[in-house]
């Protein structure tokens, strides 16, 4: 090979490899790129379907002990005790919510913002009788400890006049999707329709109906 074709032929060699590098980068940056764009996608409010498992969008900390309490677990227990407590008592208590926002950084202190909802009722016949109720949307602290998950700590929207305020205070930039889902009452009842059912399966009830006072009775999702 002459002296002048060695050096053209070092010279296209490196052109294609300069050329290569640049493409190698580009593919690089467009895996990046897609992987931030799904984790910003999974950040979206997850409703509670089962009261005893995490939706198949919000997933738990791994646990080392599968025994260990899970998040949904910790939210469902701190409902029923702490909340559902302060009302008329029933034979069943029944939470259910949707997750509007989490961060898990900080297992000292796991936050999650969402709309939950807590029902007492009784059964009569087959049929699961509300007797009382209500809304308690705002922002819960979780801690990870030996047992797994537990609420520390609640900051609850308040009523009245300090509803909207407190609201917007809790939620932040996710004021606007928490309002999408508060008022979306159709989806909302879909849903507790839904959480009723596996509760109703779960825990061998003869139950095929709810029923609100002063409102026909609903059939239970099969």
């Amino acid at each position: 090979m002459k002296k002048n074709e060695f050096y053209s032929t070092i010279l296209t060699l490196g052109k294609k490899s300069k050329l290569f590098m640049l493409s190698l980068n580009r593919m690089v940056l467009f895996a990046f790129t897609m992987l931030l764009a799904i984790a910003a996608c999974t950040n979206k409010p997850v409703a509670a379907v089962e009261n005893d498992t995490e939706g198949s969008e919000n997933k738990d900390i791994v646990l080392v002990n599968k025994q260990a309490i899970t998040r949904s677990q910790a939210i469902v227990d701190y409902l029923s005790k702490e909340i559902g407590s302060q009302y008329a008592k029933g034979e069943h208590c029944v939470p259910f919510y949707t997750i509007i926002s989490w961060d898990d950084s900080n297992t000292e202190d796991v936050k999650m913002w969402g709309d939950f909802w807590v029902f007492n009722y009784n059964q009569v016949g087959d049929t699961l009788k509300c007797v009382s109720g209500g809304c308690h949307p705002g922002l819960m602290h979780m801690q990870y400890t030996a047992k797994g998950f537990e609420v520390i700590a609640f900051d609850q929207v308040e009523d009245g006049s300090r509803n909207l305020p407190s609201a917007k205070r809790i939620f932040g930039d996710k004021y606007d999707t928490f309002h999408a889902v508060n008022s979306d009452a159709e989806e909302r009842e879909d849903l507790r329709r839904k959480v009723l059912a596996n509760y109703v399966k779960k825990n061998n009830l003869n139950v095929t109906m709810y029923q609100d006072y002063g409102w026909p009775a609903q059939k239970l999702e099969e």
